[in-house]
């Protein structure tokens, strides 16, 4: 972070917001699909943004999933983080995910956004476990998880496939209190 504090708020997608969200996603798209899995191809269109805009809201409503975009201070579309796989029986978990632009990197977004999300878990949704992954050698994924008192669990072996080579992922959780 540099010794700065980020500065990021968080909104959930809605339509309103479909051209700017396309935008970032398009721009970031090599960015993204050189650390993590690709996104079908019909999702870079109005549309397909649209589509994932209205099964996003229907998670929600259903108490499914959370996804939220990140603005930093001056407004921009910095990001997105996420809370998937919600449990509620018997576990009251969900799954942690993020990504941040490129240009956004190394400025503290991330560890902010995990931050407000983390809060919002344990807080308002009442979620009592939270569990994350990051790739072996995603140096910047793995200290966002332990800036937010996350803690390795484990490790899978090479049970990431990305770009024809299979890769290493860390496990990590964080509990509420």
């Amino acid at each position: 972070m540099r010794g700065t504090m980020s500065q990021v708020h968080l909104i959930p997608p809605t339509l309103e917001v479909a051209d700017e969200l396309l935008r970032f996603e398009t721009d970031n798209r090599a960015y993204f699909e050189a650390r993590i899995n690709a996104r079908p191809p019909d999702y870079y269109s109005a549309a397909g943004v649209r589509a994932a805009i209205t099964l996003a809201m229907q998670e929600a409503a259903q108490d499914k999933g959370y996804q939220f975009l990140v603005r930093d201070a001056a407004g921009v579309l910095v990001g997105r983080v996420n809370l998937s796989g919600v449990r509620r029986t018997q576990f009251q978990m969900a799954e942690l995910g993020y990504r941040m632009a490129e240009s956004a990197g190394g400025r503290g977004h991330a560890t902010e956004a995990v931050r407000q999300v983390v809060a919002l878990a344990f807080g308002e949704l009442g979620l009592m476990r939270l569990e994350a992954v990051a790739r072996v050698g995603n140096e910047g994924s793995i200290k966002v998880l332990q800036r937010n008192g996350f803690r390795e669990f484990g490790r899978s072996v090479q049970s990431f496939l990305l770009g024809g080579v299979w890769h290493d992922r860390l496990h990590f959780e964080r509990r509420a209190g």
